[in-house]
């Protein structure tokens, strides 16, 4: 019963997201709009709110004792910062100076993303994985993702008109980011309460914000015919490539994981762990780090289809995994 609601909770959220493609075709925001409301500042401010509730459900505590299996936590971590990115970056003297330089430049901004929260924990537990470790690990490497998922990109990422130099993104990161995680990091103690009373009120808002962004990234790309510049050919691409970046991530890790006899449950949690990316940095991201209008689609498509792909092959996963278990 408890996978099947976590399992209708993620379709209805995967719903939600084409639900807003659509709606950005049929109806898009339209620049005029923002005197009656002004989506983008709402988004902006959504993008602190959602960092500062992030400072707030970080519970320090926890995290300070789950430091001492800290090679558990440097191969998630190398995972996600290191061994995605070098797969990516593996193929790049094939693209360089080529049409298709920016398709792989999208797949390495999901490649330099931080591993998501929620899913994550959920489907270590429901495999019966390491939970502690899963919650220290996909709550440090949203912190690590401010710092690193700026500084791969910036390798590639060339400043815009309205961003001509780094500093402005990290203006963005510090603003819109980090001091929100510190404030609620800081404020933990006296809203914690308040936080575990309304957990499931602050999930949706975390989804009402990326549906929201989704919306408006849409409707830029409609109301300027960017689709144009992304064909299907591209879409299969990047839905191809992207798959495949999941099974080589989540089979090298296992293999490596193996190597260090973990036990079964540490093994399940750094496969999950360290194969997953969030489509909430990814969003966020987006915003923050100076991808040019034109391209905000083409950068948040292999996120879109990564974090689809994830949620519903690692449930099953998560599930067959269970069962199994329970025959044992």
């Amino acid at each position: 019963m408890k996978l099947t609601k976590i399992l209708n909770k993620q379709n209805i959220f995967l719903l939600l997201l084409i639900v807003m493609v659509f709606m950005a075709k049929l109806i898009p925001f339209k620049e005029s709009y923002n005197e009656f409301f002004n989506l983008s500042a709402f988004i902006d401010w959504g993008i602190a709110g959602i960092f500062l509730l992030y400072g707030l459900k970080l519970n320090l505590k926890e995290v300070v004792k789950d430091i001492s299996n800290w090679k558990l936590h440097l191969l998630i971590q190398s995972g996600t910062f290191i061994l995605f990115p070098l797969l990516v970056l593996l193929f790049y003297p094939l693209v360089k100076g080529s049409e298709f330089e920016n398709i792989w430049l999208s797949i390495f901004f999901l490649a330099c993303l931080p591993s998501t929260v929620s899913s994550s924990v959920v489907m270590v537990s429901i495999a019966k994985g390491n939970v502690t470790s899963a919650i220290f690990n996909a709550s440090i490497s949203g912190l690590i993702g401010i710092v690193m998922t700026p500084l791969l990109m910036s390798f590639f990422l060339e400043p815009t008109s309205g961003s001509e130099n780094h500093g402005e993104v990290v203006q963005q990161l510090l603003i819109k980011v980090l001091l929100p995680i510190i404030l609620g990091i800081l404020l933990n103690p006296v809203f914690k309460k308040w936080i575990t009373k309304y957990s499931k009120i602050i999930a949706e808002f975390d989804r009402l914000i990326i549906l929201l962004i989704v919306y408006e990234s849409f409707s830029t790309a409609f109301i300027e015919n960017i689709f144009g510049s992304v064909p299907p050919i591209v879409f299969l691409i990047l839905a191809f490539s992207v798959v495949f970046l999941f099974f080589a991530v989540y089979n090298i890790l296992q293999f490596i994981a193996k190597k260090m006899r973990f036990n079964a449950q540490d093994i399940i949690t750094v496969t999950f762990c360290g194969s997953k990316k969030s489509l909430v940095h990814g969003s966020l991201f987006l915003l923050v780090l100076g991808v040019p209008d034109d391209q905000k689609v083409l950068f948040l498509l292999p996120v879109m289809v990564y974090h689809s792909f994830q949620l519903f092959y690692v449930s099953w996963l998560a599930s067959k995994i269970a069962q199994r278990k329970s025959v044992v």
